[in-house]
């Protein structure tokens, strides 16, 4: 009877032995598409969460913290909860009597048999949710991400492809610039997408082993100054310089005469010992001067900048500011790096997405992604695999290899390449003359400066395409007006002369 905790824990273990072999039948499966596969990876992983679940409860039974499974075992033996004998055979018989009225009262309670619905299971499609720009989490979409950049201060103004290559690189960015607020929420938000989004992706993958790896190497770099460009951060002490190295102020004795050392020296001097160096120069003056008779752990701790070292409030001297701030933000960087280098093919796609739609257009665009939509039928593909094709001949509309004098007339057994395409292959006269109007080959005159006309067409190589462009410009400047011919000068003789030549006969002497 499913009421009993013994009959709670066998179907517990029947559900996780179930659960196991309805993962290992799944993974068998070969997905077609990425779709599919993501289906099949949140498949799994919703298992397994489930398989923990159940596990979890069952040992909460068997550590039997209210003694109900030792008292329900020892009923099944014939003894009382007290530990008297109890007739083995009446209570046999008790119990069954029982079990007979439960399924007289409940007669649906009978065993099903839950196969059908375990097999449910490898059908199911789990919902994910994917913005239009991600294709089913084949591509980032940093849109937002990248409008955060380019309109913050440690930000430039630079295209979204490029945008692409440098998010991974923090390193870029000084020191300065990421201890502000600005930097800090873009970098968590730009860290909390990143994550949702390779949960989404690779599901199973376990993210917080990942996590602890890059903790546990950070904290260790951190205290040794090692992480790039945090190594002043890691290892600040608390040692104050007891005197100004740059400017001795026995020499000055009233902040008029300190002003006259410039703003410049003296802003280096405050950078030196910690304080603010902001302000006008009788400001900074007036502030560098407090240091002649006053010590600086006895100063306010409002003239000291933030991050530098001051005093506390017991007198003695710690470093201020964001030291935790930059420690918490370097982790993140940490953690951001970790993230790229786990989504790097998906990055470098990216990217090449972003280029390709450069050279399309709308129409093309949404026929593109139509295409992308369409899934592919699983018999078409073991039509595929059983098809004799030892040559490796192109398929035609029917899904079959063309014949060979086909293959042999349109030229598809001969390779072209192209320089200016990144040394990409083109099987055939005519794909090697469609490639020309491509986005890969306009996109690749582009990035040289070269208008991709008629006039370099059938030019692959990077160089012919440079020198062919000279000379275009050089053919095209022969038009445009020349004063050194043709701007005219008259002598007093009434003689006329173009520039170049009036030039030369008045410096001889003639004119």
């Amino acid at each position: 009877m499913s009421s009993t905790l013994l009959e709670v824990t066998r179907a517990s273990h029947e559900e996780v032995e179930r659960l196991e072999r309805i993962i290992v039948k799944d993974l068998q499966t070969e997905p077609p598409t990425n779709k599919e596969r993501l289906y099949q990876s949140h498949r799994v992983r919703n298992m397994i969460e489930q398989i923990t679940s159940t596990t979890h409860k069952l040992i909460e039974i068997y550590e039997d913290n209210d003694n109900a499974r030792k008292d329900e075992i020892a009923a099944l033996g014939g003894q009382s909860s007290t530990g008297a004998n109890v007739n083995v055979f009446s209570a046999f018989y008790d119990r069954l009597k029982e079990i007979r009225e439960y399924h007289r009262r409940h007669p649906a309670a009978r065993y099903v048999d839950t196969t059908d619905e375990f097999e449910q299971l490898l059908k199911e499609e789990p919902v994910i949710e994917f913005t239009g720009e991600e294709a089913s989490g084949r591509y980032l979409d940093l849109h937002e991400l990248y409008n955060d950049y380019i309109n913050s201060k440690f930000g430039k103004q630079i295209d979204y492809s490029v945008y692409l290559d440098l998010f991974s690189q923090p390193e870029n960015i000084s020191c300065k610039l990421k201890l502000t607020r600005q930097y800090k929420e873009y970098m968590e938000k730009l860290l909390e997408y990143l994550i949702y989004f390779f949960e989404r992706t690779e599901p199973l993958q376990d993210l917080e082993r990942i996590f602890s790896k890059v903790v546990s190497d950070f904290e260790e770099q951190w205290s040794n100054g090692q992480v790039e460009g945090w190594e002043n951060e890691g290892q600040k002490n608390a040692a104050i310089p007891e005197q100004n190295q740059i400017i001795d102020l026995d020499y000055y004795g009233t902040v008029e005469e300190l002003m006259i050392v410039g703003p410049e020296k003296l802003k280096e001097a405050l950078a030196a010992l910690g304080l603010k160096t902001g302000g006008t120069v009788r400001q900074r003056a007036e502030r560098i001067f407090l240091t002649k008779h006053t010590p600086l752990e006895k100063l306010d701790r409002k003239h000291f900048a933030k991050g530098s070292l001051g005093p506390d409030r017991n007198g003695g001297v710690v470093a201020l500011g964001p030291n935790e701030d930059a420690k918490e933000i370097s982790l993140m960087e940490a953690k951001l790096k970790k993230l790229c280098d786990l989504l790097h093919e998906t990055i470098v796609r990216t990217k090449e997405n972003v280029e390709k739609k450069h050279a399309l257009t709308y129409d093309e665009i949404v026929q593109e992604r139509e295409e992308d939509e369409v899934q592919p039928e699983s018999e078409s593909d073991d039509e595929d695999q059983q098809i004799y094709n030892p040559l490796k001949l192109p398929m035609g509309w029917d899904g079959k290899p063309i014949p060979y004098w086909l293959y042999k007339l349109h030229g598809l057994g001969q390779e072209f390449k192209c320089e200016i395409c990144g040394n990409q292959s083109y099987w055939g006269r005519r794909a090697y003359e469609r490639h020309f109007k491509e986005w890969r080959h306009q996109h690749g005159m582009r990035c040289l400066g070269i208008p991709n006309t008629k006039n370099f067409n059938e030019i692959t190589s990077i160089e012919e395409a440079k020198q062919l462009w000279e000379k275009i410009q050089e053919k095209q400047g022969v038009n445009k007006w020349r004063p050194e011919l043709e701007e005219e000068y008259e002598d007093k003789e009434g003689n006329i002369y173009n520039k170049k030549t009036y030039t030369d006969l008045q410096r001889q002497g003639l004119i």
